[in-house]
């Protein structure tokens, strides 16, 4: 898929930028609410154009748009986590690292050559932390290597795979998914390319702990796409 415009691409980082660094409540009325309340059109987008989605019979893709230089991503992750724990076995999870915010230059390959280790779900928590506890850039290859090699990482190994031309293939094939979902923020959940959800998407009215809402749209548009809706 073309990529738009670079003049494009700026705009889209810019305001994706301020959205994350946003408080989520500012300048909404905060209103009471039961977690489990029914969900509603208000708690998810449905796309105009699905997304293509390559999957067995039987199963739900859902792909979570992140970034680790993302706040918001940060705080969604333990909510992410423990329904990771519980998902059903038909859903396939993956997630997306996206073309914006500070160092995606090197979040995005970084993230791709650790699944390629099979090390991305265990040192998706400490990279998080590093970046928004530790405060550290990682934004040079030295920095980089240096981190993994502290975190039991063969470094050798995973710089050989960050550098790699099919690692490059990964993160243009991420950028094509998260132009084609036409979101426009992280974290985005979208299932089996035909819907959104997001905590910024189900905070609408102002909820509090807005994080686990988006896991109860979730849960609902798994539903439905395993019934067939």
């Amino acid at each position: 898929m073309r990529q738009p415009p670079e003049r494009i691409r700026v705009k889209r980082r810019h305001f994706s930028a301020l959205a994350a660094s946003a408080p989520l409540t500012l300048g909404l009325p905060r209103v009471a609410w039961a977690q489990d309340a029914p969900v509603t059109a208000a708690d998810y987008t449905k796309l105009g154009t699905p997304v293509p989605v390559s999957t067995p019979p039987g199963t739900v893709d859902v792909v979570e748009f992140f970034s680790f230089a993302c706040p918001h991503c940060f705080e969604f992750e333990p909510v992410l986590e423990d329904w990771l724990k519980r998902k059903p076995a038909e859903v396939r999870f993956r997630r997306s690292p996206v073309p914006f915010l500070l160092n995606f230059r090197n979040f995005q390959p970084m993230y791709f050559a650790l699944d390629a280790m099979g090390l991305a779900e265990a040192m998706a928590p400490k990279v998080f932390d590093a970046f928004q506890v530790q405060r550290l850039r990682l934004d040079n290859n030295d920095d980089i290597a240096a981190f993994m090699a502290r975190n039991g990482v063969d470094a050798k190994k995973f710089m050989a795979l960050f550098t790699a031309f099919g690692t490059n293939v990964k993160v243009t094939q991420a950028n094509q998914l998260f132009e084609a979902s036409g979101s426009h923020g992280v974290p985005t959940l979208m299932v089996q390319g035909r819907f959104l959800t997001s905590p910024t998407i189900v905070h609408a009215a102002t909820v509090p702990a807005s994080e686990k809402r988006a896991i109860v749209a979730l849960d609902y548009l798994v539903a439905q796409v395993r019934a067939g809706h």
